[in-house]
């Protein structure tokens, strides 16, 4: 049974192609208004709203490393639809630097386009959201993280760091938000069949990636998606705070 049309809004960053995409038909499929996040790509966004079911959904842009335009985003967004019920921080970036390899100028840019993409702008947005939050009486956040927040990161070690950064950032968020009825989730997905990763899965170290998982394959983006809706909707609050895995046993914590 979908949600009513006029009272649910999800905000999904980085919803232009991918997991974000996926995430975004979930919703609209639910019935919920949405949000459609994008920071270049206005084509995919454009793209993304006009197969969303429903009306009332909306593109919007904003940089993530840029407050001031994640504010005013929020907004706008608010301006527009009164409230946000659900964040879906999913949009960053992935840039390899070897530290055998790369120069050290590329080292500390690849750095700061990173943490300031993955891990300061979600926190800043989740900052935003929350405060409207707060007004409306709650609602929920789901980050997006990675299995390589665990297992690290050799080709790209701000990207690990980044989504470690986003596990703890989610908990903190979680106990410091619970109280107000603000309750947030991390998932952290492996491999994910998406159009970032298309080359990896379908050059020669593809094989190597799907034995990653004795299901020998990568998650779908629609598998992603499933579980943040699960978790925006249906999951005990009781879980606040939880990290959720879905990389098909390819990485499993003690």
């Amino acid at each position: 049974m979908g949600v009513d049309l006029e009272s649910k809004v999800v905000l999904v960053t980085g919803a232009s192609r991918g997991i974000g995409k996926a995430v975004a038909k979930r919703f609209a499929e639910k019935g919920y208004r949405v949000i459609v996040h994008y920071n270049k790509n206005k084509a995919g966004a454009e793209k993304t709203l006009a197969e969303l079911p429903g009306k009332s959904h909306q593109v919007s842009q904003a940089d993530l490393a840029d407050s001031e335009s994640l504010q005013a985003m929020v907004n706008n967004v608010m301006q527009a639809m009164g409230r946000v019920d659900v964040l879906v921080n999913n949009a960053g970036v992935f840039i390899e630097h070897p530290p055998a390899e790369t120069s050290f100028e590329d080292w500390q840019k690849a750095w700061k386009e990173t943490i300031y993409t993955n891990l300061i702008g979600p926190a800043d947005l989740a900052y935003f959201v929350a405060r409207q939050m707060i007004k409306n009486a709650g609602g929920r956040i789901i980050n997006i993280s990675s299995r390589g927040a665990f297992r690290g990161e050799p080709d790209a070690p701000a990207y690990g760091a980044s989504k470690a950064g986003m596990n703890s950032m989610s908990q903190s968020l979680a106990k410091a938000l619970a109280p107000l009825k603000i309750f947030v989730y991390t998932v952290a997905p492996g491999y994910v069949e998406t159009d970032m990763v298309k080359d990896t899965l379908e050059g020669p170290g593809g094989d190597e990636v799907r034995a990653q998982s004795p299901l020998n394959r990568a998650a779908s983006p629609d598998e992603i998606a499933g579980l943040v809706e699960y978790l925006a909707s249906d999951a005990p609050e009781y879980m606040t705070g939880s990290i959720v895995d879905i990389n098909g046993a390819s990485y499993l914590r003690n």
